[in-house]
């Protein structure tokens, strides 16, 4: 950064300062997790000589945690894609079945905003319809911090859920789908032009079972980049300037995994869960009753404490991804 003219080019220097921090917190991450492992070393050996039982008993309970740090490290070399790095954009949409999908769609919802709250990552909303009795029509929000979309591109895909329906007067058991999108968050590193001229913007009421998500001026917005033919809306706000703003972030975010695309020359070359939605092609499975299960059909990853993962706990199916090479480009295992 010392050279001169570095400074000349600002988008350029931008993208060397944000690599320069990314690897720097890399090193220090790894230099105090090999300081704490040589520390305790060496204070077992010293306690083991002098015969402290308990000093040793101490350090041994440090060694679980230890190797989940040092699990995670090891986890964190997965994710060399480009993007890694960057923050997420996650859509989710609920399959053919009205409520009972739109519910399944909800507790997804629920699922991801736990997780990231649970990995001290920050969340907002940029768009969310709600159903007409309950859960979602659609809901999109971002996913702030480092390597969100590292992790969270291993949930890409259709989810699907087998349970006794709580709004089936029968108890009949019913099997849902919804779909889940997950975008690379366009930083101020990487430069997505959209041209004016190629959007058209319609305004329209908010619509929604009611509360907080209606309002009664057209404040909602709907974008259409023709050139491409992508459409996004935000209707969350109140203010029509910030659904504006809200559906632009989702447009450019969309713009840039397809220029992606485009220069790999290959669809699913990073973003393989862009395939056609099909609802025979599941990623994972939910199961509720008869028995308690959620299995990953690309990695065979499965556990049987649903409320787990309900709450949040996806951390070993993400992992599973990652290290069977999953995430990498081209891998298509999406």
């Amino acid at each position: 950064m010392g050279r001169p003219g570095f400074w000349d080019d600002p988008d350029q220097a931008k993208t060397v300062v944000a690599e320069l921090k990314s690897a720097k917190s890399d090193v220090d991450t790894f230099t105090a997790l090999e300081r704490r492992v040589n520390d305790a070393g060496e204070l077992f050996r010293m306690a083991f000589e002098e015969g402290e039982s308990a000093t040793q008993d101490e350090i041994a309970r440090e060694l679980p945690k230890l190797e989940d740090d040092l699990g995670r490290l090891e986890l964190h070399s997965f994710l060399s894609g480009a993007e890694d790095h960057l923050g997420a954009v996650v859509s989710i949409h609920p399959g053919a079945g009205g409520t009972e999908s739109q519910d399944w769609a909800e507790m997804l919802f629920r699922m991801y905003t736990r997780w990231a709250e649970r990995s001290g990552y920050s969340t907002a909303l940029l768009d969310y319809q709600a159903g007409e009795e309950a859960g979602l029509k659609d809901a999109t929000f971002e996913v702030n911090g480092e390597y969100a979309f590292g992790y969270l591109k291993a949930e890409a895909g259709v989810h699907r859920l087998v349970r006794i329906s709580p709004f089936d007067s029968s108890g009949r058991r019913h099997t849902s789908f919804a779909s889940v999108s997950v975008f690379p968050q366009v930083d101020e590193t990487i430069e997505v032009e959209v041209d004016e001229a190629d959007l058209r913007v319609d305004t329209f009421r908010a619509s929604g079972a009611g509360g907080q998500h209606v309002n009664k001026t057209d404040s909602a917005v709907r974008i259409t980049h023709l050139p491409s033919g992508i459409v996004v809306s935000s209707q969350n706000e109140r203010s029509q300037h910030r659904n504006r703003d809200n559906a632009m972030k989702i447009l450019r975010a969309r713009l840039y995994l397809q220029k992606l695309e485009a220069e790999r020359k290959r669809l699913d070359a990073l973003y393989s869960q862009q395939k056609e939605i099909a609802w025979g092609s599941q990623i994972r499975s939910y199961v509720f009753q008869p028995y308690t299960m959620v299995k990953d059909h690309r990695t065979d990853h499965e556990e049987s404490n649903v409320q787990a993962v309900m709450d949040g706990k996806i951390d070993r199916y993400i992992d599973a991804f990652l290290r069977a090479g999953l995430g990498k480009p081209g891998a298509g295992g999406a």
